[in-house]
């Protein structure tokens, strides 16, 4: 089965509950209207469907593979990624002085979304490749950006994020990299990687790695880590190709899923060390390599949203057409009914497409914000807009790829048995999914980050404000009377309610029993994000509704409000209530 990008719901999302007409109107995106936002979308959506989809399946079988040193990625992939960068995709949200296009992080988002939908393993290398932009235009020197940006940017070249390594997988104190001074700014890098996406492929003539490692005399702990550029290949005076550099991969992982995305172990400096260039100050990398983490997050969030999609749009093919049993009201002796006809099957459908929605929601209010935090004139505004966008990345990122998961499982289920088999390629979404709950920081790290550092913002007052905005959206659904929205008015108010006096109860504990605030972080952020979620899909219905008939969305909402919102209230408990049950887990892992 293909994938037919959601461009209708894409826009609907990205206009009614992000916000795109007020960045528009506004005058925030002076190059961006609404028509052309519909043609981006169009163009995006064909090339995703008619060029990169058809490569997911054989992605999957094939994989990418190491021989002698050189990565070969799946028949077609090479060929279909040069036609993405000669298109200018890869261009869309960098800085027009590198040859960007300089289009908004929303715009971005949902190509991001249908890139990944079309083929998860495929969009990974441009993913990184982006954040590499970030951060290098955010930290690197004139020299750094004159050299790689319209490379990078034009996508001619690669980029990649070195993080991890054997010892040290989310706790980078352990980092283990070194790197020595040699003189005229270059410096020579020695260690080992592991997990490096797109580490080594045969897709661009360069990639550009931004590797973190350790100065001679730097100190201990993250305060000791510094970031540095290290090309595969030297790049010459004139612009042109030079040596390889002192780097190879000296492995690929055997994955359970996005097999075609080579996942590489890359050593560093065999003979001596390899040639790198600081980005950013001494003993400063990590704050360097956030500027490429936090854009990864969002985009991590997207791969939710984008797998979930898909999985859904292959279960809803299969329920129509799949002939088991008789509809309920059929007459004796009628033929089989598609599964489509019996209410579990609905059902499950539309928890599928009610969760891929709100994650869809929560993701385009991050881009959204991400923009008024670059583009708002008035600094106070810009404040705010960066502090929303830190509020709800960590949600986004843990919710949609959690989303990702239960619906391509989900999926599957609708399947029946034939979903547990390859060919019918329903499972290949739920092996795609499960990597995207772990990287780019794993779910457990987003709602510690969100309880610990996100939620005291200005004092709680920016986590205040977003659930005024619930409670808005709530008064507007109660106050609009419409049959269609059942008890979606009642349900998101028990689930703001929730909400805030979890959220009361957090900034009230944090300081005094943190590890209660831990006990109760991932459920908090749940929470959160049924709140958001719920009203997100709300806000849309309440946009797109005609003439109090009943509608998609008007029927995806309620659906949301009344069937999953009515979680909250228990996570409420778990959050507030559970810390002591956790503790005295302790009892049971004792030696």
């Amino acid at each position: 089965m293909n994938y037919r990008a959601p461009v209708e719901d894409i826009l609907a999302t990205m206009r009614h509950v992000a916000g795109l007409d007020r960045l528009i109107a506004d005058g925030l995106t002076p190059e961006l209207d609404g028509d052309m936002t519909q043609a981006v979308l169009d163009e995006a959506a064909k090339f995703a469907s008619d060029v990169i989809a058809p490569l997911n399946r054989i992605g999957d079988k094939h994989g990418s593979t190491l021989k002698d040193g050189v990565v070969t990625t799946p028949p077609g992939w090479k060929e279909a990624y040069t036609a993405w960068a000669q298109a200018g995709w890869n261009a869309l949200p960098a800085p027009e002085e590198h040859g960007g296009q300089g289009l908004p992080a929303l715009l971005q988002s949902a190509c991001t979304e249908m890139w990944n939908s079309a083929a998860f393993a495929f969009a990974l290398g441009p993913l990184l490749t982006v954040g590499a932009i970030e951060a290098l235009h955010a930290h690197g020197s004139e020299h750094l950006k004159e050299t790689y940006l319209a490379k990078l940017v034009s996508g001619e070249w690669m980029g990649t994020m070195n993080l991890t390594e054997p010892q040290a997988g989310s706790d980078l104190n352990a980092l283990r990299s070194k790197a020595e001074p040699v003189g005229d700014g270059t410096y020579r890098i020695t260690g080992q990687k592991i997990f490096i996406t797109y580490g080594e492929h045969d897709m661009t003539e360069n990639i550009v790695h931004l590797v973190l490692a350790r100065l001679p005399d730097a100190p201990a702990g993250t305060r000791g880590i510094s970031l540095f550029l290290v090309p595969k290949y030297l790049v010459n005076a004139d612009g042109s190709l030079g040596e390889h550099n002192d780097l190879r991969c000296s492995g690929i992982e055997h994955k359970l899923g996005i097999h075609a995305s080579p996942t590489c172990s890359m050593a560093f400096g065999d003979k001596g060390g390899a040639i790198g260039w600081l980005i950013g100050e001494e003993n400063r990398g990590l704050a360097c390599m956030f500027t490429m983490m936090n854009n990864a997050r969002l985009n991590v969030a997207l791969q939710g949203v984008a797998i979930a999609e898909r999985a859904y749009q292959q279960a809803l093919a299969f329920a129509q057409e799949r002939k088991q049993g008789t509809a309920l009201d059929a007459p004796k002796g009628a033929p089989m009914s598609p599964i489509i006809v019996h209410p579990d099957i609905r059902r499950m459908l539309m928890e599928m497409r009610a969760k891929t929605q709100a994650a869809r929601a929560i993701a385009y209010q991050v881009a959204e914000a991400l923009d008024r935090s670059r583009r708002e004139p008035d600094e106070a505004k810009r404040k705010a807009a960066a502090e929303r966008t830190a509020i709800l990345t960590p949600i986004a990122k843990a919710y949609a790829t959690d989303i990702g998961v239960e619906v391509a499982s989900t999926g599957i289920q609708v399947h029946g048995g034939m979903g547990f088999i390859e060919e019918t390629g329903a499972a290949q979404h739920l092996r795609d999914a499960r990597i995207a709950t772990i990287y780019e920081g794993t779910n457990g790290i987003q709602a510690i980050d969100l309880v610990l550092r996100k939620l005291p913002l200005s004092g709680g007052q920016a986590v205040a404000g977003l659930i005024a905005e619930m409670r808005d959206v709530v008064g507007e659904v109660e106050a609009a009377n419409t049959p269609g929205f059942g008890r979606t008015g009642a349900r998101l108010r028990a689930a703001v309610d929730a909400l805030e006096r979890a959220t009361q109860w957090m900034l009230a504990t944090i300081g005094s029993d943190q590890g209660a605030v831990l006990a109760g972080a991932t459920p908090y952020l749940k929470l959160f994000a049924l709140a958001q979620g719920g009203t997100g899909l709300a806000r849309k219905a309440l946009a797109t509704r005609a003439d109090d008939k009943p509608t998609g969305d008007l029927a995806t909402a309620r659906f949301f409000a009344e069937i999953l919102a009515t979680e909250a209230p228990a996570l409420e408990l778990a959050v507030t209530e559970g810390a002591g049950a956790v503790a005295d887990a302790a009892a049971v892992f004792a030696a």
